[in-house]
């Protein structure tokens, strides 16, 4: 498996999807934009809302995956990663994803209390692309 190949039609991708676990221990998604920064296929970070039910869940229990995929015309892809969600209130953590348009969400600016990052860290993973899958590990 070329981990590299993988890192890379990971940057193409324009959505992601999210994945964290209820208080009753079912999967619940989201779609989210890409993450904003990642760090190989080991970790990621995105933005949200500190009061979003999300947070809260993964507050209550940190394991997540997320999924990226294309639908090309004939060719399906998809890579699935595994691992830990950290919610991260802390200054330095959102400088390093701010960016100039954010307050269109966070009316507080980079300070904004309601502003938080989420940093995934991926254990395992696996691959799909023309009806064969792939696991690996990170």
């Amino acid at each position: 498996m070329d981990l590299r190949k993988l890192e890379k039609f990971i940057d193409r991708q324009k959505v992601s999807f999210i994945t964290s676990i209820d208080s009753d221990n079912f999967p619940n998604v989201k779609a989210m934009l890409k993450p904003r920064k990642h760090s190989g296929l080991r970790e990621f970070w995105f933005s949200t809302n500190t009061s979003s039910m999300r947070v809260r869940q993964y507050q209550a229990n940190p394991n997540a995956s997320i999924y990226f995929y294309h639908k090309g015309f004939i060719r399906y892809e998809g890579v699935m990663l595994i691992g830990k969600m950290e919610v991260l209130t802390d200054q330095e953590s959102k400088n390093m994803l701010w960016k100039r348009g954010d307050t269109m969400f966070y009316k507080g600016g980079v300070t904004d209390p309601d502003y938080c990052v989420l940093k995934f860290t991926a254990i395992k993973g696996r691959y799909y692309c023309d009806l064969k899958t792939e696991s690996f590990e990170i």
